[in-house]
């Protein structure tokens, strides 16, 4: 691995790291009570993961632009850097999944600071200072055991519901980079083929946001209002993580099928 398929990696890593420990925040907000307060302090966190991806994607489309400068057609160097990029995503899912116990302590914390200075620049600089960095060790934590276990039970939330998510975080994935790979794998539609991301993407957008995040946002609520316990909804949590890791494995598998897709279509539209 060279420097520059590094930086990718590492940006593909921030982005899929912060993406899964937007659980942790949930988890804080319905600790708290404090749901939409939780939510805003994670935006700080999504604007690194946005920053991070503006980033990535120059850096990749120049990485490909070069190999198909050098070699012909799409070289199977590519195809490796490609299984670099969405294995760091995959390992970025399992380490964010093991920070969670960590990050929802930690956002317990910012929320009450936060409902105290009502401010997020004074929440900033109080966070900022030396002496509270140092404080940020007591924050750290090992997930229990409990939350293997709770695999068992899901937290009450079918297969089906749990292979959606596999699914569309799959899809997820793997839609950007599909895109690009088709490009390389057909240079000469390759703008046609950057610009189909959305064919991957879309797909996985729908299922999100119109079947899967409804019904979390409705069990966050459940337990907000003590139609629910706390220890079922963050089995439900663990099983979302453990079906997100899982989506961000089986991404690997996607790529080359889906750039082909991403192909047919661009040749025919």
């Amino acid at each position: 691995m060279d420097f520059n398929l590094a930086i990718i990696c590492s940006l593909t890593f921030v982005i899929h790291l912060i993406g899964t420990l937007a659980y942790g925040a949930r988890i804080a907000g319905v600790r708290t009570g404090h749901i939409a307060t939780a939510l805003t302090l994670f935006n700080l966190l999504i604007l690194v993961s946005r920053t991070s991806n503006s980033f990535q994607a120059p850096f990749l489309a120049k990485r490909i632009e070069t190999a198909l400068s050098a070699a012909p057609g799409a070289p199977p160097s590519l195809f490796a850097d490609f299984q670099w990029i969405l294995a760091s995503a995959a390992v970025a899912t399992a380490f964010g999944a093991f920070l969670i116990p960590s990050t929802q302590r930690a956002f317990v914390r910012a929320v009450a600071i936060l409902q105290t200075r009502r401010s997020l620049w004074r929440l900033l600089v109080h966070g900022m200072h030396p002496g509270r960095l140092l404080q940020a060790r007591h924050y750290l934590a090992i997930p229990a055991p409990a939350n293997l276990r709770s695999f068992r039970s899901r937290g009450g939330l079918p297969w089906t519901f749990l292979g959606l998510n596999v699914f569309a975080m799959a899809l997820w994935t793997v839609g950007v980079f599909a895109s690009l790979y088709a490009g390389a794998l057909e240079p000469a539609l390759r703008v046609t083929c950057s610009n189909l991301s959305s064919l991957i993407n879309g797909l996985a957008t729908i299922v999100m946001f119109l079947l899967l995040d409804p019904q979390l946002s409705l069990m966050t609520d459940d337990v907000v209002h003590h139609r629910a316990s706390q220890s079922s909804f963050r089995s439900a949590v663990a099983s979302l993580v453990g079906a997100r890791l899982v989506g961000a494995v089986l991404g690997q598998f996607l790529l080359v099928p889906a750039a082909w897709l991403i192909v047919t279509v661009a040749r025919h539209i």
